[in-house]
């Protein structure tokens, strides 16, 4: 999916953390930040190790860089020749489209960062992947993920992969805002868990914005994306499936355990990110139907 040329992207709210980061060796499967951080807030748990081993900004590594506005980033043009104007028309699109779905919306942002980061949920390195910090309502992205994404765990990339990942992040916001992470509990794990339920709305979410591109606007009334294609559409199913759980398992450790899933499978993140697709918000209710039809 790319974007409309003339799209004015300017009121995305997105940045660029740069000069603060402590790139750390290795690097996780970079794909359970909200998990961890749900966990965090709810039982109160001290979770920065597990977050990249920092202590919530008194380490190296801490906010110690400047921010920048991605000025720069303007227009549909420019989001389709520069990822950071793409992470920015991203955030311009998500909010014009969710502002429209719920009442009383506010808005989130993006942060880009390299390394680490700190946030209102403690430090975090890029090995946790994408998330989202429900205690500051910040996506924070290490666009080096979208790197990992094809080239270790097997996505075909392309933009609409890419968006993919913002729209799941900013789905947790949904989520927050509306009150769908309240009672949640975080300690279980399985294919039927609260956690895959969180994670396969959060899919559905991002699939529900993908399905209304033509009729997101910018001020201008120009519908900041233009119509899907089905590679890109491909592209977006294959990013769904690279961080499903069986996936990811079978290619770190050889074997699937069902029992340890967190997120969902990538049969399950697919078919949730096609129903919001195809039917809006209001298919996305994973909480109230059997584990069986998950």
């Amino acid at each position: 999916m790319t974007f409309n040329d003339d799209a004015d992207i300017s009121k995305g709210r997105a940045s660029r953390r740069a000069g603060a980061g402590l790139a750390l060796g290795g690097g996780g499967l970079g794909i359970v930040g909200i998990i961890v951080l749900i966990v965090s807030l709810t039982t109160g748990v001290d979770l920065g190790p597990a977050l990249g081993g920092l202590d919530g900004g008194s380490q190296a590594g801490g906010d110690q860089g400047i921010d920048s506005a991605l000025d720069q980033c303007q227009t549909g043009a420019d989001a389709n020749r520069d990822l950071d104007c793409r992470m920015k028309g991203a955030a311009a699109s998500l909010e014009d489209y969710w502002s429209g779905q719920v009442q009383g919306y506010r808005g989130t942002a993006v942060q880009l960062f390299s390394g680490s980061v700190n946030t209102g949920c403690g430090g975090a390195s890029s090995a946790v992947g994408p998330f989202y910090c429900p205690a500051d309502e910040i996506v924070y992205i290490d666009t080096a993920f979208f790197d990992e994404l094809r080239d270790r765990f097997g996505s075909s990339g392309g933009p609409l992969a890419q968006l993919y990942v913002v729209a799941h992040e900013w789905g947790h916001h949904i989520q927050n805002i509306t009150g769908q992470m309240q009672g949640l509990d975080t300690s279980r794990t399985g294919p039927d868990s609260d956690g895959v339920r969180l994670e396969l709305q959060a899919d559905c979410y991002a699939g529900a914005w993908v399905g209304a591109q033509e009729s997101t606007l910018d001020d201008n009334g120009v519908p900041f994306l233009e119509p899907i294609t089905a590679a890109e559409l491909a592209d977006a199913l294959s990013a769904a499936a690279a961080v499903g759980d069986d996936h990811i398992q079978e290619s770190v450790q050889g074997q699937v355990n069902p029992e340890t899933w967190t997120h969902g499978a990538s049969a399950q993140r697919q078919t949730w990110f096609q129903a919001g697709r195809t039917g809006g918000p209001g298919s996305c209710d994973t909480f109230s139907i059997p584990g069986s039809r998950l």
